[in-house]
């Protein structure tokens, strides 16, 4: 079966040019990776080869079957998931909410986002001290007289003038980012079915983050989604807005801590005004959605209520350096009002009435609904399912379990057509799951870089979108096969018919199946496997 002679291609034949290179393929599929783009291509145009019917949708007769459900709802079936679950695959899920744990990524010394920012100061002050310091007549950047006669003689054989010292760089925001993201991809790989980390990235990208925006949101975007997302995502989601929008993370991400109120002490004294993001991204993004029928002055108000929720300096004069607090002197006095309703100033209370008015409001409820059916199920998800959901959340006072149980539980969610495609972070997490290689670290996010998904930072703060095109453009189907086919080099040892039962078992069509079997390689047939339709579609 993978006995025929070898080819060495080259992948920029098929693929074209990328970000980054791959180098060369050793294996013959040509006709294989032009048949797959076609098939996928199709079946986004929404047309039909005539001899593969069977790939332009993904879909079973009367149930889903458990593995289309573990790629819907959760990270696709790990090696013998499939057999532990059966045909119950509904209960499975269920069970996993029930039992009401997130599980949290396993970082040793695992820092809070107060110790993380302080050492992103203190670096940030060491590095302006020491670019501001001029350098000595005496050569500092030689330790003694041994290494200085060392370098002399060393430039002096090779005629070259001694080396100068580099400008000190800033590290530590990157270096605590690689660690978040290692822990976070670590957590997929060994997590059961997957259903409650993608609620966690459903959630995460819900209250989107720009991490390349400032050194202080990268360094901590990965303690936002610990401390601000897993521990409400079976909770409340007034809880999870609160922590959310009052996180160091976000109110750097959204510049809030540089929001005055023009009428309070410091923006009398200083002349400054509001910052409107966070206010406007609130109404907008994270709760009533666009068509929640808020004003210009709703977010005016809001952003003026929010004043004063800022990040405690160095001096840790109104709290722990590092840590969310209320300053008064920044926050803009008296009663302000919002969709209508009159706040008082009660201090930090003012914001947090609110929000919670925000988090029970029907339009909220309606976006979130319309939200989650379209991540889990399709890009126009049935108006049936978005009002199961919507009342749900509304009856349950934004239960965030019994949301999530009513999903599972919509007859409208188990549709037997994939209507969907994985994004580049589910595909690739889903395909460490399964072949059990784990890269660098480095190495993922540079994939994950190129495949236009990075780990929170979308382009703006509405997060990545939903909507399968997005995902299927040209270019994004070239990026996933080079992976594909950068993964199956290095899984080359497995046995891929057994990777296709363990990852989609009796799902796939027959021509799929015909098709990877016929591979003249396993590496060839592996990343068939990764780039068919029943894996690619959820």
């Amino acid at each position: 079966m993978y006995a025929a002679a070898e080819i060495p291609v080259r992948l920029h034949d098929i693929a074209g040019s990328l970000p980054w290179s791959c180098g060369s393929l050793t294996i013959r599929i040509i006709e294989y990776h032009s048949r797959i783009v076609r098939i996928i291509f199709l079946v986004n145009l929404g047309y039909k080869l005539p001899s593969e019917a069977g790939f332009d949708r993904v879909s079973l007769s009367n149930t889903l079957h458990p593995a289309l459900a573990l790629i819907r709802f959760g990270l696709g079936a790990k090696a013998g998931e499939l057999a532990t679950i059966g045909t119950d695959s509904r209960d499975y899920l269920l069970d996993e909410v029930k039992r009401g744990a997130t599980p949290q990524p396993n970082i040793m010394g695992r820092r809070d986002t107060s110790t993380i920012l302080n050492e992103v100061r203190e670096e940030a002050t060491r590095v302006q001290l020491a670019r501001a310091t001029p350098p000595s007549n005496d050569n500092t950047h030689q330790r003694d007289g041994l290494m200085l006669s060392r370098a002399l003689d060393k430039a002096d054989a090779e005629g070259k003038p001694l080396p100068v010292r580099s400008p000190p760089q800033a590290v530590l925001s990157q270096q605590h980012y690689e660690t978040e993201v290692a822990a976070r991809i670590d957590v997929a790989i060994r997590t059961d079915a997957g259903f409650t980390e993608r609620l966690v990235w459903f959630w995460s990208n819900h209250f989107a983050l720009l991490a390349s925006k400032r050194s202080e949101v990268r360094a901590t975007a990965g303690a936002f989604e610990r401390e601000a997302i897993r521990p409400h995502v079976f909770g409340s989601f007034y809880d999870m807005l609160l922590a959310a929008e009052t996180h160091p993370a976000m109110l750097y991400s959204l510049d809030n801590d540089q929001s005055v109120g023009p009428n309070s002490g410091a923006g009398q004294r200083r002349r400054r005004g509001l910052n409107e993001n966070l206010a406007r991204e609130i109404l907008e993004l994270h709760t009533l959605g666009s068509s929640g029928r808020y004003t210009q002055a709703d977010v005016t108000s809001l952003a003026g209520i929010l004043t004063g929720w800022t990040i405690a300096g160095p001096a840790g004069r109104l709290g722990r350096p590092g840590s969310t607090v209320f300053d008064a002197g920044l926050h803009e006095p008296g009663e302000l009002q919002v969709l209508g309703k009159y706040y008082p100033d009660y201090g930090p209370d003012q914001a947090k009435d609110v929000l919670l008015d925000l988090a029970r409001h029907p339009a909220t409820a309606r976006h979130i609904a319309a939200k989650l059916a379209c991540h889990f199920v399709a890009d126009d998800p049935p108006p049936s399912l978005i009002a199961r959901l919507e009342a749900t959340f509304l009856e349950s006072g934004g239960d965030l379990t019994e949301l999530s149980l009513a999903l599972l539980h919509a007859p409208e969610a188990w549709s037997s057509e994939a209507k969907k495609i994985r994004t580049p972070q589910e595909f690739v997490f889903s395909a460490m799951r399964l072949t059990g290689i784990r890269p660098a670290t480095r190495d993922i996010i540079n994939v994950l870089n190129a495949l236009g998904q990075k780990l929170w930072d979308p382009p703006g703060p509405d997060g990545y979108p939903d909507a399968a095109s997005h995902w299927t453009s040209p270019t994004g189907i070239k990026a996933r096969l080079e992976v594909a086919a950068r993964l199956a080099q290095s899984a080359g040892q497995l046995e891929p018919m057994s990777l296709l039962d363990a990852s989609l078992g009796t799902s796939v069509s027959q021509e799929t199946r015909a098709t990877i079997a016929r591979a003249e390689s396993r590496t060839q047939a592996i990343a068939l496997l990764l780039m068919c339709p029943e894996f690619q579609r959820r």
